[in-house]
């Protein structure tokens, strides 16, 4: 009994051993260096072969030249598509997608957030990784196809900077978002130091009658209200 535990944990481990360096040799052969790199299709093909290999290791009948086998001819049908897409040019927006632009000339494309599954929490979210902490500080945001976004901020936001004319720094204030997609933050709101009345003010001067009709709203102290309607006007 104790005899074929050990020869199952060995066997265990030598498939865990071979399907580590089998995956290892095969991250290095396709060249994905950096996980920015990877596209959805690499993330789900990535997906499949670790079940393929995990299966291996814990299914007694499998052994270990299967499992080289299995990764083998996997990742010679990723090479063939990698290869593919480098070689015809009209195959990369079926097998890569193509890059989206979701902010153009500082409106918002909700068009395209839609067609990505992309809503304004996830957009804010990702220009902040970029260092933009407000939507109005962008000209073009371009959503890539491995799921980050390149950002273009308009000129007043971009360089130079104060520093570059000896000017004295100023602190700096993070917008706070009253309006998403047509609903009201009231904590966001209050913690701005307004109340509705000031909002239907705003909503007033913009001549928009009701909060459903604003896609975003962003309050700065600075640099007061950024308001962009539902329908791009």
């Amino acid at each position: 009994m104790e005899v074929n535990e050990e020869m199952e944990y060995g066997s265990i481990f030598i498939e865990l051993i071979v399907g580590f360096l089998a995956l290892l040799v095969l991250t290095k052969m396709l060249g994905k260096t950096q996980i920015t790199q990877i596209t959805p299709f690499d993330f789900i093909s990535s997906l499949v072969l670790g079940e393929l290999v995990g299966n291996a290791i814990y299914d007694k009948d499998i052994t270990y030249i299967t499992i080289i086998y299995t990764v083998v001819l996997w990742g010679m049908l990723i090479y063939v598509i990698e290869w593919i897409t480098q070689k015809f040019r009209g195959t990369r927006k079926l097998l890569e997608g193509s890059p989206s632009i979701v902010i153009h000339h500082g409106k918002i494309n909700r068009a395209n957030l839609k067609k990505n599954k992309l809503d304004l929490d996830q957009l804010q979210n990702l220009i902040r990784q970029k260092g933009v902490f407000s939507l109005r500080e962008i000209e073009f945001a371009i959503l890539e196809t491995n799921g980050s976004i390149s950002v273009l901020q308009k000129s007043e936001y971009s360089q130079p900077t104060r520093e570059d004319f000896n000017l004295r720094p100023f602190k700096e204030q993070l917008s706070t978002t009253i309006i998403s997609d047509g609903k009201v933050d009231w904590g966001n709101l209050k913690e701005a130091g307004f109340n509705d009345v000031w909002l239907h003010k705003v909503l007033k001067e913009h001549h928009i009658d009701h909060p459903e009709e604003v896609l975003i709203l962003e309050w700065k102290q600075d640099e007061g209200v950024f308001l962009h309607p539902m329908d791009n006007r």
